[in-house]
């Protein structure tokens, strides 16, 4: 059963891992964490502090331990950074302690999903959101690809909607 499992959301910055993990975790009665949110805890900051002071280097550092650290629990859904998967040791985790879900999304509706947010520091550096979301793009999702149990598209449905397909596909 779904339920027992742990349950990893990987994919880009607007794909909508928090948002479908909190309906995730509702509908299958299960523990959501955010790295973000985890991180923003347990330093008394907000990422985009953490970002400036640390670099993302610093900022990876402390991804990479949380996810240790959230991926040993069980029965959970955990949204994860966008960038987490940079980190080989933090794929591997995911691979091996749960099923990792690729919410794979466009970059239009990145753009769309991401433009009043003021907390993503990837998109204040220079070059442009489009730009740096094709970037990244580029660099991630082979990454998202090889570590996928599966691949779900977020643009046109509803987080409920998500959320049902992948307790479906966990069957």
């Amino acid at each position: 059963m779904a339920e027992k499992r742990n349950i990893f959301l990987i994919g880009p910055m607007g794909a909508g891992k928090s948002t479908i993990g909190r309906q995730l975790a509702q509908q299958l009665n299960m523990i959501f964490y955010d790295t973000d949110q985890e991180i923003e805890r347990s330093t008394g900051a907000d990422i985009s502090w953490v970002f400036d002071v640390e670099g993302e280097e610093g900022f990876r550092q402390r991804e990479e331990k949380i996810v240790n650290l959230l991926t040993e629990k069980q029965g959970i859904v955990l949204a994860t950074g966008g960038g987490a998967i940079n980190s080989r040791e933090t794929r591997n985790r995911l691979s091996a302690r749960g099923v990792v879900i690729y919410l794979e999304t466009t970059i239009e509706k990145q753009l769309a999903r991401t433009q009043r947010d003021k907390k993503r520091p990837l998109l204040r550096s220079g070059g442009g959101s489009r730009r740096s979301l094709e970037k990244l793009a580029m660099e991630r999702n082979p990454l998202y690809e090889e570590i996928a149990d599966f691949t779900v598209q977020t643009d046109q449905q509803s987080a409920k909607v998500v959320a049902s397909q992948i307790i479906e596909q966990l069957k």
